[in-house]
């Protein structure tokens, strides 16, 4: 597919005198300043990449129109049980490490998720409780942003384990070979992150049966940003956020960047002032936005707000001057333990795993569509890297596709529609205990 965007001149763009004005200057070389041809149409100039936790596509989007889903399951002992609903506030959290993505799968039968662990041990989840969905009306805002633009039944995991490398295959197309989180050392401070300031002690399995500290040195889409001038932000909460998501700070692990000046530049805390630098005028070209434990969707942690998150940073974009040229990837990083029925291709080692929703919000984005054409996290690496003409990792971006037929860039672009959502508040409290430490 041919590059999208980055035909710009060099543009600067400032905030003007109201928050929405900006001042577009010094676009050009038409035939009158020098004879050079005007540049053509932009389209994307700026990608803003946000992850969600720990939802399947039969769990989150259970019913959804034109999508594959289903309403019931199959358990290993040959048992066809109905799905039930299960709200994004549980009193439990469904296991997701490797082994329990090994015991679903169950060689591509998909049916061992009545095997499913859980924690805490004192929680008490109905029977089957793997075999579930969220009620439509926990997850509105979600299903008006899939409705209105394009939701993906074919986007799988990269990975076929938890958060730790589900991250590292967004930013880099690689984990190392790592397949499960991170073990700190007991006694570790709470919001510890995962990556290269863990205390010593610290390790995370590999498929190459190596435990290493959990502090890598490959390289990064941020790298190949860096070396072409593309400005890039990762948006995350701060380190000891007591609502936890430090943890899903992905840069942390890589070590030239957690040392190096990307990590006061371009690593910014807290994830909230992505708001604030859209207001501001101040949005890179390509930003992740990783949420805390309240509004993540990770069971057993989140109050339910994510919806309201997420939908806050499409509501403020969509109603900005960068509208016209931007496009959001809202994707969940794991399965989170819930129950799908489509069983994933494995390509290697490491995957694929299970599906998750993705969503495409755009002015470009095709309208009511649903895509049927499977996607993985390194698709989300190939679009970027075409959008702004950047070399390949040579990793999983290779083989992936680039989620071109999400798009329709023959289209004028279209008004933007508020998603209809509830307030969504940065002050609650939140939990001591971080999310994904079991």
């Amino acid at each position: 597919m041919a590059s999208w965007g980055n035909q710009r001149c060099g543009c600067a763009i400032a905030a003007a005198a109201a928050l929405w004005t900006l001042a577009v200057s010094g676009c050009g070389g038409g035939a009158g300043s020098g004879g050079f041809p005007p540049p053509p149409p932009v389209h994307l100039e700026h990608i803003i990449v946000v992850v969600q936790e720990n939802r399947s596509f039969d769990e989150l989007f259970h019913g959804f129109p034109g999508a594959d889903t289903v309403s019931t399951g199959q358990t290993s002992t040959g048992k066809t049980v109905q799905l039930q609903p299960i709200g994004l506030v549980a009193s439990f959290d469904a296991g997701h490490a490797h082994g329990d993505f090994l015991n679903e799968y169950d060689n591509g039968k998909m049916n061992g998720f009545d095997r499913a662990s859980f924690s805490p041990k004192t929680a008490k989840p109905p029977p089957y409780f793997a075999y579930s969905y969220v009620p439509r009306s926990d997850a509105q805002p979600y299903w008006d942003m899939a409705t209105q633009y394009t939701v993906a039944d074919r986007m799988f995991q990269s990975n076929s384990g938890p958060s730790y490398p589900a991250h590292q295959y967004l930013i880099a197309g690689q984990s190392a070979l790592a397949f499960e989180n991170p073990t700190v050392p007991k006694g570790s401070p709470v919001g510890t992150g995962w990556g290269c300031d863990d205390p010593p002690g610290t390790f995370v399995p590999t498929m190459a049966a190596h435990y290493p500290f959990p502090c890598f040195d490959y390289q990064t889409l941020g790298d190949e940003m860096d070396r072409q001038g593309v400005s890039w932000a990762y948006y995350a909460p701060a380190e000891h956020d007591l609502a936890g998501g430090y943890i899903w700070s992905a840069y942390n692990a890589v070590r030239h960047i957690r040392f190096g000046s990307d990590w006061t530049k371009n690593v910014i805390s807290p994830q909230t002032t992505i708001i604030s630098d859209i207001l501001g005028g101040r949005l890179p070209q390509v930003s992740w936005v990783v949420p805390d434990g309240r509004n993540s969707d990770h069971s057993l942690f989140t109050d339910g707000s994510g919806p309201s998150w997420v939908a806050s940073i499409v509501n403020v974009l969509g109603q900005s001057p960068y509208w016209n040229t931007s496009a959001v990837v809202i994707l969940w990083d794991d399965w989170g333990g819930w129950y799908d029925h489509v069983a994933p291709q494995q390509i290697d080692t490491m995957g694929l795993g299970f599906r998750v929703p993705l969503i495409v919000v755009s002015p470009y984005a095709k309208h009511g569509y649903v895509s049927h054409v499977q996607h993985e996290f390194g698709s989300i690496l190939k679009f970027t890297e075409e959008t702004f003409q950047l070399p390949s990792l040579g990793l999983r971006d290779v083989r992936s596709d680039d989620l071109s037929d999400c798009f329709d860039f023959t289209r004028t672009p279209s008004p933007f529609k508020r998603i209809a959502a509830p307030a969504y508040h940065t002050t609650a409290k939140g939990r001591v205990t971080p999310p994904d430490d079991e």
